[in-house]
C-alpha cells in the first residue's frame, strides 16, 4: 500500500477504492434506485470504521438498501427487529447448558447471538429498551460483548446500522446524546424525487429479478480501511474542523452569539475525529489522495446533526440543527490566511 519512501502510491491507492466504489454502486443500482447521498454515507462510513443512524419514514428502502449493500461485500448479514420485550442476550447471546454425548457429562456453551455477523441492521432501535440499546452500543465501540465474566470477541469488519422512524413516537426509547455519539453519521433518508418514484413504481410492480453479486471481499475492506488512516490531512483543514466544532460549545469565550442563543449543547472530539476520517474516505472516493475544506464541509450534516442540542426557544422557532450548521459552514472562512488572520478564530486556535 505504501511506496519505498513511506507515501501513499497515490493512483495505486485511489484506482483501488475508486474501484471498489465503483462495482458497489454498480450492484446496488439493480435494486435502489436513488439515494445516491446516503449510498455515498454508507460506503464512507464502511471504509472509515464507523457506524451509520438513518431516519425516514416507512417505505424508503432503508432495510433493502442495507440488505443490498450486505451481499454485494460478501460479509454475512444480521437483522434485529428492535421490539420493547427485546432483552440483551436476544443479540448477544447467552450461556446454554448442553450435554456432551461422549462422556455423557453437562457442558456450559455459549450460543452467539446475531450482532456475530459483519453488518447488523439494528432496525427501529429507538423502540427497545436502554438496557438492550446498551449491549448494543458496547458492541459498537469495544467490538466485543461480555456474557457473564467471558468477553467475546466480534466479527471483522463490523458495521452497525441503526434505523429510526421519526413518526409513532409513542411507546420509543429515544437514544440519548450521549450514545447517538457513538454513530459516525445521522443519515437523513429523504423521499424519491418524480422520476425516481416513477421507476421504483415500475420496478417493483413488474416481474423483475436482481443478479446481485459480491463485489468486494472482506480482506480488501480491511485493506482499503487501512489506506484511508494513511491518507493525509494538512494542519490547515485540522485547524478549520477544530474551528466548526469548538464553535458550537456553548458557553465558551469563543462561542459565537447566535450558537450561545440556539443551542443547549455542543459537540465533543469525537466529532473532529469523525469529520476527519470521514473527509480522507470522501477524498479518496472522488479521485484525490489530499483532504480539504470541501470534504470536511460536506460531511458536517451528517457528523454534527445528532451532536449538537438546539435549546427550547430555538426549537419553537422551527430552527434545526442542520440550521445551526449552515450558518457555521457560511461563517468559517475556508482560505488558510483568512481563518489564520482572523481574530476570532484566532483566539480559538489558543483556548
Amino acid at each position: 500500500m505504501n511506496s519505498p519512501d513511506g507515501t501513499l502510491a497515490d493512483g495505486q491507492v485511489v484506482d483501488r477504492l475508486a474501484s471498489a466504489v465503483d462495482r458497489i454502486r454498480e450492484q446496488l443500482g439493480q435494486v435502489i434506485v436513488g439515494q445516491d447521498g446516503v449510498v455515498e454515507l454508507l460506503l464512507i462510513s464502511l471504509f472509515s470504521r464507523g457506524h451509520c443512524m438513518l431516519e425516514g419514514v416507512p417505505g424508503l428502502a432503508k432495510t433493502l438498501l442495507i440488505s443490498t449493500l450486505a451481499r454485494t461485500l460478501n460479509l454475512s448479514f444480521s437483522r434485529i427487529q428492535f421490539t420493547p420485550d427485546l432483552m440483551p442476550a436476544d443479540i448477544t447471546g447467552t450461556d446454554i447448558i448442553e450435554e456432551n454425548k461422549s462422556t455423557g457429562r453437562r457442558e456450559m456453551r455459549f450460543l452467539e447471538g446475531p450482532l456475530f455477523s459483519n453488518i447488523i441492521l439494528a432496525d427501529e432501535i429507538n423502540r427497545t429498551p436502554p438496557k438492550t440499546q446498551a449491549a448494543l452500543l458496547e458492541a459498537m465501540q469495544e467490538r466485543q460483548v461480555t456474557v457473564g465474566r467471558v468477553r467475546h470477541q466480534l466479527s471483522d469488519p463490523f458495521f452497525v446500522l441503526a434505523t429510526q422512524n421519526p413518526i409513532e413516537q409513542e411507546g420509543t426509547y429515544p437514544l440519548p446524546e450521549a450514545q447517538q455519539d457513538r454513530f459516525m453519521f445521522k443519515v437523513m433518508v429523504r423521499y424519491p424525487s418524480f422520476d425516481e418514484e416513477f421507476e421504483v413504481a415500475r420496478r417493483t410492480t413488474a416481474r423483475m429479478q436482481d443478479n446481485v453479486q459480491a463485489v468486494v471481499t472482506p480482506e480488501e475492506i480491511s485493506e482499503l480501511q487501512a489506506v484511508v488512516r494513511e491518507t493525509p490531512a494538512s494542519d490547515h483543514v485540522l485547524r478549520y474542523t477544530l474551528s466548526l466544532v469548538r464553535q458550537t460549545r456553548v458557553g465558551e469565550a469563543t462561542t459565537p452569539a447566535f450558537v450561545n442563543d440556539q443551542l443547549a449543547w455542543g459537540a465533543g472530539p469525537r466529532a473532529v475525529q469523525y469529520l476527519i476520517i470521514g473527509a480522507k474516505a470522501r477524498a479518496l472516493m472522488h479521485g484525490r489522495t489530499h483532504v480539504t475544506v470541501d470534504d470536511i464541509a460536506a460531511l458536517a450534516k451528517p457528523v454534527l446533526r445528532h451532536r449538537i442540542v438546539v435549546n427550547f426557544a430555538a426549537e419553537s422557532d422551527g430552527i434545526t440543527p442542520d440550521d445551526v450548521i449552515d450558518r457555521l459552514i457560511q461563517d468559517t472562512p475556508t482560505l488558510e490566511d483568512e481563518l489564520a488572520n482572523d481574530a476570532r478564530f484566532k483566539a480559538i486556535f489558543a483556548s
